[in-house]
């Protein structure tokens, strides 16, 4: 019998597709994957369905045709049509990963809709799988992992650890109050450039510029940006321009309480001093892909058994991106490091029967320019350069067109198994 016959009525199917497509939202999916991965679970039951899915938005629109007792199409088929407002989603690549696995039971029929809908309301409701000590080590590994990747000294890369816990201090006490979570970005940019102002006063090695940005990578929207021109390049106008924008604000607001935090820094404990260029050993920039891409594996709350695989993601990217430099330029060597860690997504969902997001997002992250937007930013309102690189407005452009190009051409040579 199909699992989408008597108990699974017309009611049951529409009731989960719309709490699927809730759901998926929340876990941080883009909009082009998530149309398309509705509509491909709305035709394997029956339904006709059109979506339009924007990052504050959902709106649904089903149908199925009713057959008459002569076996003709009725020219009214069953229809209904749900508009949700939503907020942005959060990256979650642990539920993303578990609600593929329920879709995949239900097309199987090893499972019926109702079970499914009980089964998809646990999954929203899973507290996250990391204790608050290994979440907050997380996010110190990462501030720290990303002073190395930026060749910074090690006084400076210490610090970026310790104002990262500032930084992971803030985003709890956001979970319990409004008025924080409302002011999160310029707030946690802000208290870590003013204490690292105070903490420069004695350690004349702190360059306080690449400590406040390795302390706040976390929230630099690098990926939201690269998300956004992945979406208009699919023709998913709306959306991608919706979040374009949702992500330039906030690096706005990053940048500002940056600036604000370092001139109240200024006030009470004077001006910082800029120490000389420190050059460090090349495999510090390896230790570091390889703590970044496991605080990134907690941070998003990777699954224990595809934290692995989410490692190897991000040295393929960073290994296939440095030589893809080497030979092309730091402009298009990003483009090599998308192609390949877009490629090992795809192939990795074949092997696994696991969205390719799961690694994909793991790898891009170490691609995506999102410091090097703040840097342009700063030296287009200050004329101050945090590093020395020629030409990074430009450059940093032709890095997002370059990623979004790579998946692109990863999508062609070893096409999708999933739409997630």
């Amino acid at each position: 019998m199909s699992p989408y016959s008597s108990h699974n009525s017309y009611d049951i199917k529409r009731r989960f597709i719309i709490k699927l497509g809730k759901a998926l939202h929340q876990f941080g999916t883009p909009a082009y994957r998530l149309e398309a991965h509705l509509k491909s679970v709305a035709e394997t039951m029956g339904l006709q369905g059109s979506f339009l899915v924007t990052p504050t938005s959902l709106t649904f629109v089903l149908w199925q045709p009713s057959i008459d007792a002569n076996g003709n199409t009725d020219e009214q088929p069953l229809e209904s049509t749900h508009i949700v407002r939503v907020k942005p989603g959060e990256i979650d690549l642990g539920s993303l990963a578990r609600t593929n696995e329920l879709v995949l039971q239900v097309q199987s029929t090893d499972m019926n809709l109702m079970q499914a809908l009980q089964r998809l309301k646990e999954i929203q409701n899973k507290p996250n799988p990391y204790h608050r000590v290994l979440v907050a080590l997380a996010y110190a590994a990462s501030g720290g992992a990303f002073a190395m990747l930026m060749s910074s000294n090690w006084p400076t890369t210490l610090w970026a650890t310790l104002l990262s816990l500032v930084v992971y201090f803030l985003v709890m006490r956001a979970e319990y109050s409004r008025r924080v979570a409302d002011s999160l970005e310029p707030l946690v940019a802000m208290c870590t450039a003013f204490i690292a102002m105070g903490i420069a006063t004695f350690e004349s090695q702190l360059n306080v510029s690449v400590a406040v940005l390795s302390a706040i990578i976390i929230f630099v929207p690098g990926l939201s940006l690269t998300m956004a021109l992945s979406e208009l390049a699919s023709r998913e106008l709306v959306s991608g321009t919706t979040r374009l924008m949702d992500a330039t604000m906030v690096l706005f607001k990053l940048y500002f309480g940056a600036v604000l935090g370092m001139a109240l820094g200024a006030l009470c404990w004077g001006q910082a001093l800029h120490p000389l260029p420190e050059v460090m050993p090349f495999w510090t920039k390896w230790l570091g892909v390889l703590l970044l891409s496991v605080g990134l594996a907690v941070v998003f709350k990777v699954r224990k058994k595809d934290i692995v695989w989410g490692v190897i993601a991000g040295i393929i990217a960073y290994a296939a991106s440095s030589l893809g430099s080497h030979y092309l330029g730091e402009s298009l060597g990003p483009f090599i490091g998308a192609f390949a860690v877009g490629a090992y997504g795809n192939l990795y969902a074949h092997w696994t029967k696991s969205p390719a997001s799961v690694v994909l997002l793991q790898g891009i992250v170490l691609l995506v320019p999102g410091s090097k937007t703040y840097i342009s930013l700063n030296s287009l309102v200050l004329g101050e350069s945090i590093v020395n690189v020629p030409n990074l407005g430009s450059q940093t452009f032709l890095i997002f067109m370059s990623l979004v190009a790579g998946l692109v051409f990863a999508n062609v040579a070893i096409p999708p198994k999933s739409t997630l």
